[in-house]
């Protein structure tokens, strides 16, 4: 179960840590029915990426969130203290429901296993694909692709705008990039849109986004409502998805070399 890559030529990066769906056999006998229904995918987030730009580079990754989640600090420290959140090695869903068989959640030894065997080789090739892009170009602009259910009270309040743009509060990446993105969005007809609101970049952004060093690191979490079914059986909806995809297109290319 390797990242997959693909290699472009651009300076632009697209993330893709939360799109897999794959979870190992030993681990899936461990899960109860709320743990088998996989709810907090980023359903169909490849698809709804593809072919937007050309040349761009992608790393993704075939594994569940609920096997490690590849956007969380590998030491395990919380992103937003004092809320509430989903660990490196999740045994919650995002409503706050036990994901595991009573007596089956992972033990220590075993999340630092995961983390070995899943979340490092994600990491290694993402950190491998930014450096030759930046090594390329001089700079290089990793956008980390995300998106979750509208209506998740555990962890927000009331209907999640459309899309939420993450910099970590401005220092994730250069502020015309920032503003660029924000632009586009909030002129998109129909949409909603905020900027580090509940969702200011995960892990990835954080620890990739350093502009004073040539990478600029912006999330973009969507609501799914927007392009597909929320609920089983998590259908993607081409209609919904074609006005979505058309604001994205339109984003990813002002980016894309915008330096």
């Amino acid at each position: 179960m390797k990242p997959g890559i693909v290699r472009g030529d651009s300076p632009l990066l697209l993330a893709q840590p939360h799109g897999g769906t794959d979870i190992p056999e030993a681990i899936l006998a461990r899960l109860n029915s709320h743990g088998l229904e996989r709810a907090d995918t980023d359903w169909h987030i490849g698809r709804l990426y593809a072919d937007l730009v050309d040349d761009v580079s992608i790393v993704s990754t075939p594994i569940h969130r609920y096997v490690i989640d590849a956007n969380r600090d590998p030491a395990d420290q919380s992103l937003y203290p004092g809320q509430n959140t989903t660990s490196l090695c999740p045994t919650t869903t995002f409503d706050g429901t036990e994901i595991y068989l009573p007596g089956q959640a992972p033990s220590t030894d075993e999340i630092r296993q995961r983390q070995h065997q899943y979340h490092q080789p994600y990491h290694d090739a993402l950190r491998d694909e930014l450096e030759r892009i930046r090594q390329k170009h001089g700079y290089v602009i990793l956008y980390d692709c995300h998106s979750i259910r509208s209506l998740v009270p555990y962890l927000f309040d009331g209907r999640l705008p459309d899309f939420n743009i993450g910099t970590n509060g401005g220092s994730s990446c250069d502020a015309s990039l920032e503003a660029a993105v924000q632009q586009i969005c909030a002129a998109a007809d129909g949409y909603t849109a905020v900027t580090n609101g509940r969702f200011k970049g995960g892990w990835t952004t954080r620890h990739y986004g350093t502009p004073e060093q040539g990478c600029h690191a912006i999330q973009m979490e969507l609501a799914q409502r927007r392009y597909m079914q929320e609920s089983p059986p998590w259908s993607y909806d081409e209609t919904l998805a074609a006005g979505l995809r058309q604001q994205l297109a339109r984003v990813l290319a002002e980016i894309q070399y915008l330096y």
